[in-house]
C-alpha cells in the first residue's frame, strides 16, 4: 500500500497541526472547568487530551495559548489555583461544549454564557457540569511548557463522577448510556455508540 510521507522538520506548524488533528481520530475531548483566583468560572474543550495512568490516576491536556500569546484562561487558572475538573461530554452536551471553545476574555463566564448548569465539586473547589455523564476531579501534578504552541497540563485525578444510570455491577460503565463523543478533525465530532470488536 502506498503512503504519502511528511517530514515534520520541513512543515510549518499549521500544516503539522492539520495532519495530526485530522489523522489521529477520534480523539476524546476534555471539557474542562476551572475557577480563576478572582472566582470567575471558566469552561473550555480540548481534544489534545488523554489518560496516562490509573495508578496513580493521571491525565494530560494540551492547551494552546491565545493568538496573542497569552495563556488561555484554563491553563492560567489551573496554574494559579491547582484545581480543575475534566468532563467527558455526551451528544446532548456537544453543542454547548463546542460553544465554550469560542474566544472570550477572562472576566467572561462561559458556563453562564451557554446556560450550562453546575453543581459544586466534591473535593476540588471548581464547578462541576451537572449534565456531563463523566467528571474527573483533578489537581495539578505538573506543567510541561512545550514552547509557544502548547502547555501540557498533567493532572492527578482525585475523584470521579459517573452518571448513576450508566453504572452496572462490578464498576462496569455502560458505554451506550453515557453516549460519549470524540473529535474527528475540523469542526466534526463522532458518537461512540457505533462500536465493534475484531
Amino acid at each position: 500500500m502506498e503512503h504519502s510521507y511528511f517530514d515534520f522538520a520541513t512543515l510549518p506548524p499549521a500544516a503539522r497541526y492539520g495532519l495530526m488533528a485530522n489523522a489521529v481520530t477520534p480523539r476524546p475531548v476534555a471539557f474542562v472547568t476551572s475557577l480563576s483566583p478572582e472566582r470567575v468560572p471558566n469552561a473550555a474543550p480540548f481534544s489534545f487530551f488523554g489518560l496516562l495512568s490509573h495508578d496513580p490516576a493521571t491525565l494530560a491536556i494540551g492547551i494552546e495559548p491565545r493568538p496573542d500569546g497569552r495563556r488561555k484562561d484554563t491553563a492560567r487558572n489551573i496554574v494559579e489555583t491547582g484545581d480543575f475538573i475534566v468532563h467527558i461530554a455526551d451528544r446532548a452536551l456537544c453543542a454547548q461544549m463546542d460553544a465554550c471553545g469560542a474566544p472570550v476574555e477572562p472576566e467572561e463566564d462561559e458556563l453562564a454564557l451557554n446556560a450550562i448548569a453546575t453543581v459544586p465539586g466534591t473535593i476540588v473547589d471548581v464547578p462541576r457540569i451537572a449534565d456531563a455523564p463523566v467528571a474527573l476531579e483533578c489537581r495539578l501534578h505538573s506543567l510541561l511548557p512545550l514552547g509557544p504552541a502548547r502547555d501540557i497540563v498533567i493532572g492527578s485525578v482525585v475523584g470521579c463522577h459517573i452518571r448513576a444510570d450508566a453504572m452496572g455491577p462490578e464498576l462496569k460503565v455502560d458505554q451506550a448510556m453515557i453516549d460519549t463523543i470524540g473529535r474527528v478533525g475540523a469542526a466534526s465530532y463522532c458518537s461512540t455508540r457505533d462500536r465493534f470488536r475484531p
